[in-house]
């Protein structure tokens, strides 16, 4: 008779040990457990070459450093202000951008659709048409809408490059500009709400009651998300993680309104958030909603990780990057509008050439790949307040434009080349 082995007691089985590929290929929070685990993921992400915007960040720490050190005026309440306005252009132009460069294209043409915004909107609120301010801004932002889409139409019915039809696009949109408003022509801005997009400021208590606002906002639905999360049994952060991003937006914008409200004025008192801050921040918050949150957003990041996998499952190739062209040309007329208040103008001397290479250069300094398929909204921000500060920090100093575009291109070579040592890390460990 055979007999029956005593098993012996239960002994609970530990969970296996996540791999390392996993622990590299998945976001921090989406494993982590506390705060100390999503340290060390974070960690880990960073050896295997995914250094996120940790560059940018240490780049603009050593700006800070290297331009203080030479001149004290750089990190004065006034300068950084002034820094954060020079900066907007830069950063939303960069956030168009990034539509494009996260489907592995590029437009070339975003430079001179900016001037159509400005172009538009100032012929229609001069006389004798005197359109309402909103409605000649919105018109603007409508007829660029209209050119990404038939820029967006021709690159994907068509399957033209896109830098080739956004080059066209260049060329041709600078000549339309001078076609309008003539050669060496100036149209001055007699508007003062639109002169105000980037010149004028809230008040102290504006400021504070639109941050306590926004925290506020931002608290409830991160909280909300997460604990919703939570409760269903899906990953989710840590309650710490969750708190601690919080607290991090609420200190951002304290400092922020620190800064801002610090009169800078020399002759008359000068204070408040200016508003264009306030226009930088919506664009921002909206298209990272769009891409991060929303259907559409994945099938952008779809395509530009693997077209073919996208198309071979069902995602709409030409409706997604058409959108995708739309997008980024009605954002660069938000750049635009901005630009032509922040010169209270507009005029043929526009430089959109120079304008795009700081759009890209905006977008992959702060962490965008040129290869499709990576990218965050935010990268446009950081990367637009780097190459504002590198310009910035070097005209307190004197120095002369050619050696600014010297510096700028250096930062942008080793923001390009980061990006691909990353890539190669990524490859090596079997993510994309």
């Amino acid at each position: 008779m055979a007999t029956v082995k005593d098993p012996g007691p239960e002994v609970e089985t530990p969970p296996p040990a996540t791999p390392p590929e996993a622990v590299v290929a998945a976001a921090p929070e989406v494993l982590a457990n506390s705060l100390g685990e999503y340290v060390r993921a974070s960690f880990l992400r960073i050896k295997s070459g995914d250094s996120g915007v940790l560059p940018v960040l240490v780049g603009l720490v050593v700006i800070a450093i290297i331009f203080q050190s030479q001149n004290s005026n750089f990190l004065t309440a006034g300068n950084l202000t002034n820094l954060l306005v020079q900066a907007a252009v830069f950063i939303l132009l960069g956030l168009a951008e990034i539509f494009a460069l996260l489907l592995g294209e590029i437009d070339l043409s975003i430079g001179f659709v900016a001037g159509m915004a400005g172009v538009v909107t100032v012929e229609l609120l001069a006389a004798p048409r005197n359109w309402p301010w909103w409605a000649a801004i919105l018109a603007g932002l409508a007829v660029t809408a209209l050119i990404g889409v038939v820029q967006g139409a021709i690159i994907t019915r068509l399957r033209l490059p896109s830098f080739v039809v956004t080059l066209a696009g260049l060329l041709g949109f600078q000549g339309l500009m001078i076609r309008i408003i003539g050669q060496g022509g100036i149209v001055p801005i007699n508007n003062n709400v639109v002169n105000d997009l980037a010149n004028g400021n809230l008040t102290v208590t504006a400021g504070w009651v639109v941050a306590v606002l926004g925290v506020l906002a931002y608290a409830g639905v991160t909280w909300q998300r997460d604990r919703r999360r939570r409760a269903s049994g899906l990953v989710a952060p840590p309650v710490s993680l969750t708190l601690l991003k919080i607290l991090g937006v609420a200190a951002a914008a304290v400092a922020l309104l620190l800064v801002c409200n610090a009169n800078r004025g020399i002759v008359l008192p000068i204070q408040g958030v200016p508003w264009v801050v306030l226009i930088v921040l919506v664009t921002l918050v909206a298209w990272t909603v769009l891409l991060g949150r929303t259907r559409y957003g994945r099938y952008v990041y779809a395509i530009g990780g693997n077209a073919e996998a996208a198309r071979r499952a069902g995602v709409n190739l030409a409706r997604i990057r058409t959108a995708a062209f739309m997008l980024c040309s009605m954002t660069a007329g938000i750049a635009g509008i901005v630009y032509a208040s922040r010169l209270r103008s507009v005029s043929t001397n526009l430089d959109g050439g120079t304008l795009v290479l700081y759009a890209v250069a905006a977008a992959v300094i702060g962490g965008t790949s040129l290869l499709g398929g990576r990218g965050r909204p935010v990268h446009a921000v950081l990367g637009g307040i780097a190459i504002a500060a590198i310009a910035n920090g070097m005209g307190l100093l004197g120095m002369a434009a050619a050696t600014q575009l010297i510096v700028t291109a250096l930062v942008l070579l080793a923001a390009v080349t980061i990006d691909a040592v990353a890539r190669r890390g990524r490859a090596a460990v079997g993510t994309r």
